[in-house]
């Protein structure tokens, strides 16, 4: 892998060096580099007696996660180290398209033969690296968590979710790129159904952390944020930063998140490598759920979708093909292809253009808890250390169940009220549309971008725009036309295929009534109740980190 290179005679960041220094590369005392730090990057350039071309490396900064200086193994040399990472954009090697790749600088100082002395001097530059490394964040509508030293955040993994490689994809990515950014983090292993919904509601001390990192597919933050929203404290417990790092299948919300940053489209590995470059830069925002009302009276929190009809049958059919990862929805969708249903209901919605006042959120109001607001730097921008601070990365057990689909929702959680919803055995306002259609192939509710990993549904979505995307196809499609309805939906493009069955519509509220006696509903790809239903969105009620 090449670093960017700068151009012949020419340097890209024109800001002033601030910190120069001439050391030796680890591991061959004979390579000596001049390095130069100024305020937006990393100046590398080999020195030689022979003129060598384009010998100059450029790391910006904003790529960078962390530096740390340490002395080596060997006692009787009084050499100290310091060693950079980064995470710049660069081209794939077989395939079109950029992707976060991996850099790591490291160099050797012995500039005299007093061991603290050169430790200290490479504590000052790992120090320069990342004060300025931090003040190249630029918050879109969100803060800077803090210093990454200074954060503590549990993470949550379910080993049993897609292929079953959680687990080792945090040993072998997640673990290393945590603690190249200092990082402080405790693991806690799932092995049962609804053991992280019961850990946070009933007995996790949430001031002892900064953030809750979901180490799986889309199905363990829904237990995640609704364990939040049923707990006494609920207005201050929904506010604790979430992450998520893709483990699973599906992956639909780590997939929005990386196309929120305005990176071109990766999967797999490359996927989770940019989702934990956005978790160590820290950068949290606000993020809409939906309420969802069932018949029976319980209540759940959705921060990705509600499906009916074709969508949900793949969705949880598919199930049955998870050995295969992503490839499992392109599995199911061929098998119901070839037996295409039709669902009878009634949908009814809000239009968004209709309610343009109701469910703002409070610009006032702090992305963060009370309990987890600080001051992150002095008068001059640089970091305040702070006190008593340790490594906790042990491991901790927590039992978790995958199979079985139903799962047992407790009552209805405290909670915002949902002030655009009627009772569901009351009509809709005058001023909802009613569809007069009562055919159709599939309801799609969407208020992020992505499906899945490759299916972005939903492009015009944001993380927090207070709107429900309302996708739906009525009777009469054929199966070649929404063949290609999904093949277009991999780049965002099915909304613009002329699709006369296709209604793509912004909306606040909807209500759903199935006529058909028997079905699936699906809310972030988990099964609830089946029967009437409806949701109302709540604008930036939680907050996730998004880098």
């Amino acid at each position: 892998m090449e670093p960017r290179r700068a151009p012949p005679d020419r340097d890209i960041d024109t800001s002033p060096v601030t910190l120069y220094g001439e050391f030796t590369a680890i591991g061959n005392r004979k390579v000596r580099y001049a390095v130069s730090l100024t305020e937006k990057e990393l100046i590398i350039q080999r020195l030689s007696s022979a003129p060598v071309p384009r010998n100059k490396v450029l790391l910006n900064l904003k790529d960078c996660v962390g530096c740390r200086a340490y002395r080596g193994e060997d006692n009787t040399d009084p050499a100290a180290y310091f060693t950079a990472y980064f995470y710049p954009l660069r081209k794939r090697w077989m395939s079109s398209g950029t992707s976060r790749q991996r850099v790591e600088q490291g160099f050797r100082l012995s500039a005299l033969q007093d061991p603290s002395y050169n430790l200290e001097e490479a504590e000052k530059w790992a120090r320069a690296v990342r004060e300025r490394s931090a003040r190249q964040q630029y918050p879109r509508d969100g803060l800077v968590m803090s210093e990454p030293s200074r954060r503590r955040m549990m993470l949550l993994v379910n080993p049993q979710s897609g292929r079953g490689q959680a687990l080792s994809l945090y040993n072998s990515h997640i673990q290393k790129m945590l603690h190249e950014a200092d990082v402080l983090h405790t693991l806690v292993i799932t092995e049962r159904q609804n053991h992280a919904r019961e850990l946070v509601r009933d007995k996790m001390d949430l001031a002892q952390w900064d953030a809750l990192v979901i180490v799986s597919g889309d199905g363990l933050l829904f237990e995640v944020i609704n364990g939040l929203l049923e707990r006494p404290d609920w207005e201050e417990a929904i506010r604790m930063p979430l992450a998520i790092l893709p483990g699973g299948s599906g992956n639909a919300l780590a997939a929005s998140v990386h196309h929120y940053s305005g990176s071109t489209p990766v999967s797999c590995e490359e996927l989770l490598t940019s989702c934990g470059f956005l978790l160590c830069k820290g950068l949290v925002s606000r993020m809409d759920l939906v309420s969802v009302h069932l018949m029976s009276g319980p209540r759940v929190f959705s921060f990705l979708s509600l499906a009916w009809g074709f969508v949900a049958d793949v969705d949880i059919e598919s199930e049955k093909y998870r050995h295969v990862g992503a490839a499992r929805f392109t599995v199911g969708t061929l098998v119901r292809l070839a037996s295409l249903r039709v669902y009878r209901g009634r949908l009814a919605y809000l239009p968004a253009s209709v309610d343009k006042h109701e469910d703002q959120p409070n610009q006032t109001s702090s992305l963060w808890p009370a309990s987890k607001m600080r001051s992150f730097s002095d008068d001059n921008g640089c970091p305040i250390p702070e006190q008593n601070s340790c490594h906790s990365n042990n491991s901790v057990k927590v039992t978790r169940r995958e199979n079985g689909l139903h799962r047992n929702i407790p009552q209805s959680p405290p909670g915002p009220q949902d002030s655009l919803l009627p009772p569901l055995d009351q009509p809709v306002p005058s001023n909802w549309v009613v569809v007069p259609e009562e055919d159709f192939v599939l309801v799609l509710a969407m208020y992020q971008s992505h499906l899945a990993q490759d299916l972005l549904a939903a492009p015009d979505s944001a993380l927090d725009d207070g709107l429900i995307h309302l996708i739906y196809v009525r009777a009469g499609t054929s199966r070649a036309a929404l063949l290609r309805l999904f093949l277009a939906m991999e780049k965002g493009a099915h909304l613009t295929t002329n699709c006369q069955h296709l209604v793509h519509v912004k909306v606040r509220a909807l209500r759903l009534e199935p006529h058909s006696p028997k079905g699936i509903i699906a809310v972030d790809g988990e099964v609830v109740e089946y029967g009437p239903v409806q949701a109302q969105v709540h604008r930036g009620l939680a907050r996730l980190i998004t880098g």
